[in-house]
């Protein structure tokens, strides 16, 4: 059986650590019970408590002294709360720290805004030189946790909760930060408007779309700090005019607003959550629904900008 990407990091973790004895565990609360790395490692296991900022600073002085550090907490604490530490000993620096996010976007659900993070592709974007992953499925996130300890410098792996998706099919050549095609896309056709997942949530809804729409391109980005983007849209900008960005974010600062800065001359739409709050508990589907984000509300949208309807904007709020 697939395990969640929370689970799948963990678990890839604890299994390459057996061959590499500099890397360690830095885990923010989120250790809990039977911890694969911490069984199979317990010397290199360190539970950090909700010292987020100092644990950062913590792995950049261990790899300073050689060792791979993994550290992992909440999205919204990774990017929000140590936001000064991914800064200045990630980007500035270059310390050779892994950041695994998980609970990105509203996955936390119940535990409210405090635990929501629909921000930190905009905060990690504008911090030149850190390494951002955001795999799809068991298979893709093992690739990212490999990819992260096996490439020196900072890297941030944005990851869900639970959710357990049957993973993409990327031949295993092809580097995290290619473009991967849904099988069966049809390929340049200008006309056509071509959706972009990122994250998890953002495509499981593309894959859904494309069981209803199957003559809609879709594109796949694991890989999205600018370096990266940069590359894939050296594929992406030559084979169609327009692009729908559907990712589990807010809309400015998202993938959605920076591939239309990099493609002035492309049609970039991005379906997003918006720019309001959960008023209310819920599920993570239900919140994403209350935030207008889902397979109807896309389906909506790309039917809006076949239209070419003047109702819509470049960065709707989710509608």
């Amino acid at each position: 059986m697939s395990l969640s990407s929370r689970e799948a990091y963990r678990r890839e973790l604890a299994e390459i650590a057996r061959e590499d004895c500099r890397i360690v565990c830095l885990e923010l609360d989120l250790g809990g019970q039977n911890h694969p790395f911490e069984a199979a490692h317990p010397d290199r296991f360190f539970n950090m408590g909700i010292a987020e900022l100092a644990t950062i600073d913590i792995a950049a002085g261990l790899a300073k002294a050689g060792f791979i550090p993994f550290m992992s907490t909440f999205a919204a604490f990774a990017a929000l709360r140590a936001a000064e530490g991914l800064k200045l000993a990630m980007g500035y620096m270059g310390s050779n720290v892994k950041v695994a996010a998980p609970y990105a976007g509203v996955a936390g659900a119940w535990f409210g805004a405090t635990h929501h993070c629909l921000e930190d592709l905009a905060i990690l974007q504008s911090i030149p030189g850190i390494r951002i992953l955001a795999p799809y499925g068991e298979e893709e996130t093992r690739r990212a946790v490999r990819c992260a300890a096996m490439e020196s410098g900072p890297f941030y792996i944005r990851l869900g909760r639970n959710g357990i998706f049957h993973s993409l099919d990327r031949p295993a050549h092809q580097a995290l930060d290619e473009v991967l095609w849904d099988e069966g896309s049809p390929l340049g056709t200008q006309s056509k408007v071509c959706l972009i997942s990122v994250g998890e949530i953002g495509t499981a809804v593309c894959l859904q779309i494309r069981d209803e729409r199957r003559d809609l391109p879709h594109a796949h980005l694991c890989s999205l700090d600018h370096k990266s983007l940069k590359k894939a849209i050296l594929d992406l900008r030559p084979r169609f005019q327009k692009f729908l960005v559907v990712e589990e974010h807010r809309p400015l600062g998202g993938i959605g607003s920076s591939l239309a800065l990099m493609m002035p001359d492309r049609m970039v739409y991005s379906h997003n959550c918006g720019e309001s709050w959960p008023a209310e508990g819920g599920g993570h589907e239900e919140l994403l629904e209350n935030l207008g984000f889902g397979v109807r509300q896309a389906m909506a949208q790309i039917k809006k900008i076949e239209r070419g309807s003047d109702e819509l904007l470049i960065f709707p709020a989710g509608s």
